[in-house]
Order: C-alpha cells, then structure tokens, then sequence
C-alpha cells in the first residue's frame, strides 16, 4: 500500500497556537495545535514565543522547533480526518505524565508510610 509524501512548504503564524501550512501539492491547512500541545515534547510549545519559533525545515520539510518538536506532515496535510485521533492522543500523554507524577509521589507516601508503621 502506497501513500503520498506531503512536504510543506510554508507555514503562517495565524495567532495563538494556529498555523496556514501549505503543501508542495497546493494543499493550504489551517491547523490549531492548542488540543495537541501535551507532554513532554509538545507541552513547551505552550508558551507564545516558542510556538512563534516554528519553522518548515528544509531537509524534511515538516514543521519544527528548536525545541526539537515536529509534527507528521502527512498528519498535517490531512488534519480533518486526523484532528480527532491526535486530540485523544495528547489527552493519553497528559494522563500519562500526570500518572507518572502523581504516582512518584503516591510512592514516596507509602514509603513515609510504611516506615511509620514500623
């Protein structure tokens, strides 16, 4: 099964976390990130000034931070039927990282708690 390679080509700050991001086949998105912008990778990219860094970078022509965060261009070039998916995976990275600090936390509780009982 084959499936095209989509390469953008330019990308437009729109306001926010919203991007125009236009492709080597004329294709033109307009795609907010906001629901996206989740765990480790992405989280960083909440902040204004380092969601304006964003970039096409030239060799793989996707976009990018210099945070080192990028996004699939073929997720983007079809952003309609992907939008939903991508949005219930970031809700799974945020449970994830929050799991992950509560549950350090959980088991330095049981730790104190455990050396009380003793």
């Amino acid at each position: 099964m084959e499936h095209p390679i989509h390469r953008v080509t330019s990308v437009d700050h729109l306001g926010s976390y919203r991007l125009r991001v236009t492709f080597d086949d004329g294709v033109a998105r307009d795609v907010d990130l906001e629901p996206m912008l989740e765990g480790e990778i992405y989280r960083p990219l909440r902040d204004p000034a380092v969601f304006a860094q964003v970039a096409v970078d030239p060799e793989i022509h996707t976009l990018v931070w210099p945070s080192g965060a990028d996004f699939d261009p073929a997720i983007l070039h079809d952003w309609p039927e992907h939008k939903a998916a991508m949005r219930d995976l970031s809700r799974r990275w945020e449970r994830m990282s929050n799991e992950l600090c509560h549950g350090s936390q959980d088991k330095k509780n049981d730790l104190t708690k455990h050396g009380r009982k003793r």
